[in-house]
């Protein structure tokens, strides 16, 4: 989960190593990337990877262990799991 309690998805596309999200577009807009602020700086497991938004806008986003993580924009309360399977993504979990 992120800081607020949001469920973590992984979405099938995206290879392990890769230096950019699969997502873009309308996808972007149904399954938000994990946004890195502005200066944030990965460690151990965690990496940062470039994410294009719907605008076209280049940001950083999270990735753990070479997978890149999203939300979902049906989930609207901490807990919520509405996306798992749905769309080739799936829920985030620790190896």
């Amino acid at each position: 989960v992120d800081a607020s309690g949001m469920t973590l998805y992984t979405f099938d596309k995206d290879k392990k190593g890769e230096k950019a999200s699969a997502c873009t577009g309308g996808c972007i807009k149904e399954w938000p990337p994990l946004v890195a602020p502005e200066g944030a700086k990965a460690d151990g497991k965690w990496t940062l990877l470039a994410v294009t938004d719907a605008s076209g806008k280049s940001e950083k986003m999270w990735a753990y262990d070479g997978h890149p993580l999203y939300l979902f924009l049906d989930d609207k309360k901490a807990g919520d799991a509405t996306g798992d399977g749905k769309d080739g993504f799936h829920l985030a979990k620790a190896s």
